[in-house]
């Protein structure tokens, strides 16, 4: 199946998007982004927890799959304009689960997450650059800065062993990268859907129902073995995360895009703290100081 975008739907979609470029945040929506980033930071750290990361991978998926259902009902069907956007979507977020579950069985999670999370707009921002042929703004330039002396600082204050440079090249290059893929699509999508709950549930249903009937069929009993002890802490984290991207997408339809988006990487220093604080990894006071540094420079970046 070939999905085509016509251009009225483009333009209705860049339309859409016009009154959120200015205006301050309201209450609401503040709080609902800090929930969301302290939700997204909870459910990475119980998919770290998960000794078996295809287990963790499909029961985060399954509690997704849970909550997308009484969603779909209650939300219904979006606009049928914003359907091929949603599949590619799905595409690239089954390909983030992989990398991501890759990334976290090689390397520590107060290392891997910030680096995952604040390699997307540093990328962004330089490919922009270059695409533009333009010198970048002072705020660019300090946001850059701070986001690369926190991420390199990250990569460097960890194990000097081969796992861990592939965890971080990995969490990097391409988790970072389909992060920002993702984002740039649901936030098109979202707002061809005139339906943001509708969006996510159907995004969610998809892509929950896909990834565990693969894992299943790969490992089948092996799989069920490993899910059972640990069933109940990984569907609690596939609830953490369809609330994390539902408001996250909702309140991109309500503010302006680059300070939801500055606000939500708060959820980079929640995942340092819960990486010492939870998990005993080494080099916590250093990984705090630097993520940071890195949600620091992720904000000067959207904000100036």
């Amino acid at each position: 199946m070939r999905f085509r975008i016509s251009p009225s739907a483009m333009s209705s979609g860049l339309e859409s998007a016009k009154h959120l470029t200015s205006g301050s945040v309201p209450v609401g929506v503040l709080l609902g982004v800090l929930v969301a980033a302290c939700a997204h930071a909870a459910w990475n750290a119980i998919a770290h927890r998960i000794p078996d990361k295809l287990a963790s991978i499909t029961l985060v998926n399954i509690g997704c799959l849970l909550c997308a259902v009484p969603i779909v009902v209650i939300a219904g069907v979006p606009s049928g304009r914003c359907w091929g956007f949603m599949a590619a979507s799905v595409v690239l977020h089954i390909a983030y689960y992989g990398l991501l579950m890759l990334s976290y069985r090689m390397g520590d999670f107060s290392q891997a997450y910030p680096i995952a999370r604040g390699t997307s707009p540093l990328v962004v921002t330089i490919v922009v650059a270059i695409a533009a042929v333009r010198m970048p703004s002072a705020g660019q330039i300090i946001g850059v800065a701070l986001i690369s002396g926190g991420l390199g600082t990250l990569v460097l204050r960890g194990r000097r062993t081969q796992p861990t440079r592939a965890a971080t090249v990995c969490a990097a290059a391409g988790t970072g990268l389909l992060i920002a893929g993702y984002t740039a699509v649901d936030g098109f999508g979202v707002r061809l859907a005139h339906n943001t709950w509708g969006y996510v549930g159907w995004l969610m249903l998809l892509q929950s129902v896909l990834i565990p009937a693969a894992a299943l069929m790969w490992k089948q009993r092996g799989l069920v073995r490993a899910i059972s002890p640990v069933w109940h802490i990984g569907v609690i984290g596939g609830a953490l995360s369809i609330c994390a991207y539902g408001l996250v997408l909702w309140a991109q339809t309500r503010a302006e895009l680059a300070t939801v988006a500055a606000l939500r990487e708060s959820s980079i220093v929640v995942g340092a703290l819960i990486g010492t604080l939870m998990f005993g990894e080494k080099f916590g006071s250093a990984r705090i100081v630097m993520s940071i540094c890195v949600a620091a420079g992720i904000v000067t970046l959207y904000l100036f």
